[in-house]
């Protein structure tokens, strides 16, 4: 299994390339970061110093969208990285749903994803894309270049669109039940669509936060440490229910229960371990959606996942002990998992 770090890009900029760095020497094989560009800073030029100062480490964002930014100005700017540095970028792309709503837009839509999927991996790629009427090409990509394009996905169109067109899946929770249902729906569609359900590698990115013993004490701060994922995660879920209901069998039930307490969200807080507006996501749900305990517990669950069919776990590391958990991860759990 393959471990990702994932990080929001808050100044100071070199204190994400420090922790970068030092997930790569602790076995970290990628580096994800947030992208917003009103809530953090500029994640493609955090990029270019991450991969100078690292030897193997692949990088990209999970997620970037195909509304911010011109698809031709994405595929460039991942094939001058690659160029650069070796073919260790990957386009991770959603709807966006940070990215827009703090500009007063509204998140993508489906079909939107799937053109830009298309056009920014071509041009990543060295290939020709038609931006609709004009086809372009990069002439200066040289024979080689890769740009893998991982979609993240929830709800059930997404799921079917990821394992038709995505070449990677990114599900931003940790829960057995819920990965093994969606696997399973992004596996079919790309059966479904011929293709090789293995040629979609599955990402599952979640908290992971190591405490010293399982004593109520130390679950209680880790599980406030990670709460705000839930809520994170729960945005989307709204979007789910809103569209979808929350009775129609189409998307879990597990998904869909824990939000009926939720009131609404600040974006400045996205993200965030101190979010006030989190407060409805249950102890339930953090255990269930991150991973949380002594380092066994760790091993337990992402040993569980691997079971499922991920191919990688990206930690997100946004709480109180950043360096503590990309160091218990490289000497004990990233050895134990990978034995």
């Amino acid at each position: 299994m393959d471990f990702g770090l994932v990080l929001q890009t808050d100044p100071p900029a070199s204190k994400v390339i420090s922790l970068m760095q030092r997930a790569e020497q602790n076995g970290f094989t990628y580096g994800w970061t947030f992208d917003s560009a009103v809530l953090w800073q500029e994640p493609f030029v955090i990029y270019s110093q991450i991969l100078s100062s690292t030897t193997k480490l692949t990088v990209g964002p999970m997620v970037t969208n195909p509304g911010t930014r011109t698809w031709e100005v994405t595929a460039s700017t991942f094939a001058t990285l690659n160029d650069m540095f070796g073919n260790r970028t990957v386009c991770g792309i959603g709807r966006g749903d940070s990215a827009m709503r703090v500009a007063g837009r509204t998140p993508n839509t489906l079909a939107r994803i799937s053109e830009a999927m298309k056009v920014i991996r071509a041009l990543g790629s060295g290939q020709e894309a038609d931006l609709g009427g004009t086809v372009i090409r990069f002439p200066w990509i040289k024979e080689g270049a890769e740009l893998p394009v991982w979609m993240a996905a929830y709800g059930p169109k997404a799921l079917k669109m990821t394992g038709e067109e995505a070449d990677g899946f990114i599900l931003q929770l940790a829960d057995l039940y819920l990965t093994e249902y969606m696997v399973k729906a992004v596996k079919d569609a790309a059966v479904a669509a011929a293709r090789d359900p293995a040629d979609v590698k599955i990402c599952v990115a979640a908290p992971a936060y190591v405490t010293e013993d399982d004593s109520p004490e130390a679950l209680a701060h880790a599980r406030e440490q990670c709460r705000w994922f839930g809520g994170m995660v729960g945005n989307h879920v709204a979007d789910l229910v809103s569209k979808y209901g929350s009775g129609g069998g189409l998307v879990p039930q597990e998904l869909t229960d824990y939000i009926k307490a939720r009131e609404g969200y600040d974006y400045s807080h996205h993200g965030r371990a101190d979010n006030p507006d989190t407060a409805f996501v249950p102890d339930e749900i953090v255990d269930r959606f991150c991973v949380i305990g002594p380092v066994e517990k760790h091993i337990e669950k992402l040993n569980a996942l691997r079971e499922l069919g991920v191919d990688q776990f990206a930690v997100y590391d946004m709480h109180d002990a950043q360096e503590a958990t990309i160091d218990a991860y490289g000497s004990e759990v990233i050895p134990a998992v990978n034995a």
